[in-house]
């Protein structure tokens, strides 16, 4: 089948009778508003007697904050104040009946007990970054770059800190030095003059202010300003930008008819490796220091993969650059923590800094050969994860995939002891410490790798207390006072719906929203199987299975891709992929047989598969894939000439590696907004799996499709936002160019010109995936 490039058609209408209820095109491409807008962003009141949530019920332009509280039938609106009022950061001591806050850059206080506010402080410069001191009352605060601390009981303000930009003023310029002493040599009033400034300055001196001198940090970025709770030091970075090309997008569709050029990524390069450096202030010594971090364990170890390069496998060592995060404090101020990073992120160390002597002693230390992440775990240098202390501010906790899967550790900064808290092959999601800081509610996959259940771990040990662990996922938020929980739970075909819980082992749900619509309500949605596939290597590979009845099997089959590679689509709850879920079942409807594998590099299933696919994309991944296909060939009698594929974004990636590398496996497949070539790809994402196009050439080259254009024999549809600030339009207009001098036929691009990574228009959702059925249609069903 030949189709043109850029072909444009009109929108098709499709609809499938199903149990007297028809699915259409049209609707299910609505998304969310033929669904029912789910809430989000549950939160509760301070006092625990009110829950908020952003809600839609009405299917209004926008969604607005809706409140609970016991004994209410249904949710109601709230006013904009205290829709606001609830948004807000609050900061307090623990059972403080006083809490602070930051609105519109000026400072207040707010009583739990008798909801009273009071403006503490407002100026022109707005402030921003609070944090509590040591002592009851004491805050903290960034404003024009610099700390300020403000007592509340005394009424007293003063800057601590006195960073500037730029640089020191130059002296009197004095090159016409021979002038300047004749002068003084000559005339009586000259040397009087100079002799009355000397004494000014010589008496200031001795009344000098204890005003903080001025540190000029140039034109490096000044970051992460953070005051330890006594407010002895100030530690700071200081950055070196890189000064690299940004990609350009052209914006067609304009309002003034003019094309627009928008600057939109930084592509990957070792030129992005900015170099850093961790600073401290003392305001005692009033001086500012930076830590030496070249004692760092391994800190020389070069990448394995420099081996393969005779360029590198011998260059001399040197210090890897690093990035240090702002310091963690214990909440007496004793002691302080920090995560630092290798900028290749292979390398991750936990440190106890000594602020007074600039100095610091490794915790812990983590490698990995492809890229440190996983939950908790912050995948790039500016990412947090979970690191704080405990209760009786010397021990710390963390999360570490050292055993393979991300697990809860404490480290004791007084006797040194380290101690593994969880165990198993599953993954701790979220994690929320109690009030008193001696318990763990745990967010965990312990019953299924796509399940999200809440537990109870006390940190003096034990087994996990379970709270919520029916399938499914659990969203939970606990109350101020720990008695409730708020919890967004769903299924994999019923959506998001908040519920309310009482703390306890083993509780039940009661539900307080309802979201979907009559029309959503009136389609049976299939309950898709998630099952086991063992892939080629023997690693098991889970993915959700739709199976149309046996009578209705058109003995065709379609395998759905999921995007952004680090996701777990294949789980027991509501897909982000909620179009995708509708499409499938209108597949189903038809005689498909639908498959949608966590492939390798998915999110969900330990360290050893999400790094699966470091410096291959395209290879455990697409083999994942393949395997697939050959489970639905052997299981459920599909044929093997009629097996099609697609996916968006990495999705369509693959399914672009997959008609290009694996010519003869898929009929037809459909790449909706695809990278085309890794090394036009932005710097974060793709230096952790494939490293730099500069260092490792090898690993762009096999896992870009561009290098196997000349491969294409099945019918592939390409599908693209020419707005798309992710991955560029550029991507797929540079592959059809090699198709066009390749002479290649069997191919189509559908440009989408007001449309970025994520489409937002119906009319677009409609038109694209009208496309993609056509596909599917006309070429594994022909006769």
């Amino acid at each position: 089948m030949t189709r043109a490039i850029f072909i444009i058609t009109a929108f098709i209408t499709l609809s499938f009778t199903v149990q007297s209820q028809s699915l259409q095109l049209e609707d299910i491409m609505k998304g969310d508003t033929f669904i029912g807008e789910q809430p989000f962003s549950g939160r509760w009141s301070l006092d625990s007697k009110k829950v908020y949530f952003e809600w839609n019920p009405n299917n209004e332009l926008g969604a607005s904050t809706y409140f609970w509280e016991k004994g209410m039938e249904k949710a109601k609106l709230v006013s904009y104040s205290e829709a606001a009022f609830s948004k807000l950061d609050f900061k307090s001591k623990p059972n403080s009946d006083t809490v602070y806050y930051i609105d519109k850059g000026a400072l207040y206080s707010y009583s739990i007990q008798t909801k009273k506010t009071k403006k503490l402080l407002q100026q022109s410069s707005s402030i921003s970054n609070l944090q509590l001191g040591k002592d009851a009352g004491v805050l903290f605060f960034t404003q024009n770059e610099n700390v300020l601390k403000f007592d509340t009981k005394e009424g007293t303000l003063v800057q601590i800190t006195n960073f500037k930009s730029g640089k020191e003023k130059d002296k009197e310029d004095e090159k016409d030095s021979f002038l300047i002493s004749q002068q003084k040599e000559l005339f009586q009033f000259i040397r009087d003059q100079e002799a009355k400034k000397n004494w000014d300055k010589a008496k200031a001196d001795k009344n000098k202010s204890d005003f903080p001198k001025p540190y000029y940090y140039g034109k490096e970025s000044f970051e992460g300003l953070k005051i330890d709770p006594k407010g002895n030091y100030a530690t700071f970075r200081v950055v070196t930008a890189a000064e690299t090309k940004s990609e350009i997008m052209e914006n067609v569709i304009t309002k003034d008819g003019y094309n627009q050029s928008v600057n939109t990524k930084k592509k990957v390069s070792v030129a992005n490796l900015t170099k850093s450096k961790f600073g401290i202030y003392s305001v005692a010594q009033d001086s500012v220091y930076f830590v030496n971090f070249s004692s760092l364990s391994h800190i020389q170890d070069k990448p394995v993969y420099y081996n393969e390069y005779e360029n590198l496998k011998n260059k001399e060592k040197e210090d890897k650059l690093v990035f240090v995060q702002a310091p963690t404090f214990s909440e007496n101020g004793v002691y302080a923590i920090t995560e630092i990073r290798s900028l290749d992120n292979k390398d991750r160390w936990i440190v106890q800094l000594n602020l007074e002597k600039g100095t610091f002693k490794e915790i812990d230390y983590q490698h990995d050969e492809a890229w440190i992440g996983g939950p908790g775990i912050p995948s790039y240098s500016y990412g947090s994860g979970t690191l704080d202390f405990l209760g009786d501010n010397e021990t710390i906790y963390f999360q570490s995939e050292a055993t393979g899967y991300s697990h809860l550790y404490s480290y004791n900064l007084r006797t040194n002891k380290k101690n593994q808290l969880t165990k198993g092959n599953w993954e701790v999601r979220d994690l929320t410490l109690s009030k008193d800081k001696k318990t763990f509610y745990l967010t965990t996959n312990t019953t299924h790798p796509g399940n999200r259940g809440f537990y109870k771990l006390a940190f003096s040990g034990g087994e996990l207390q379970p709270i919520l662990t029916k399938d499914g996922a659990h969203e939970v938020t606990l109350s101020p006072d720990e008695s409730t929980l708020l919890v967004r739970y769903s299924y994999k075909n019923k959506p998001w719906e908040f519920y309310i819980a009482s703390n306890k082992k083993e509780t039940n749900l009661a539900q307080i929203t309802h979201s979907t619509s009559k029309e959503f309500d009136s389609y049976a949605w299939r309950t898709p199987e998630v099952i086991t596939i063992k892939a080629q290597d023997g690693t098991d590979v889970n993915a959700r299975l739709y199976k149309p009845d046996s009578a209705k099997s058109n003995k065709a089959a379609i395998l759905f891709v999921h995007g952004a590679g680090y996701l777990q689509n294949a789980h027991n709850y509501w897909s982000t992929y909620h179009r995708e879920f509708m499409f499938h079942n209108l597949l189903t409807d038809l005689g498909y047989t639908v498959l949608d594998i966590d492939y390798r590099g998915s999110d969900g299933y330990g360290r050893d598969f999400r790094t699966g696919i470091y410096r291959f994309m395209g290879g455990k991944d697409l083999t994942d894939q393949i395997d697939g296909k050959k489970f639905l060939v052997e299981n459920l009698g599909i044929n093997p000439t009629k097996v099609g594929i697609y996916g968006g974004s990495y999705g369509g990636f693959i399914t672009l590696m997959a008609m290009l590398t694996t010519p003869n496996e898929f009929k037809a497949g459909a790449a909706l907004r695809s990278v085309t070539d890794w090394a036009h790809y932005n710097h974060g994402y793709t230096g952790n799996i494939l490293n730099f196009p500069e260092t490792d050439p090898n690993a762009f080259r096999k896992s870009s499709p561009i290098y196997f254009a000349d491969n294409l024999q099945g019918n592939l549809l390409m599908l693209h936002g020419m707005v798309d600030n992710n991955v560029e339009y550029k991507d797929v207009v540079r592959l059809s160019q090699r198709f066009i001098e390749l002479g290649k036929k069997n191919w189509s691009l559908s440009s989408f010109p007001v449309e970025a990574h994520g489409f937002k228009e119906t009319y677009s959702w409609v038109d694209e995936y009208s496309r993609i059925l056509n596909l599917f249609n006309e070429t594994l069903l022909e006769k």
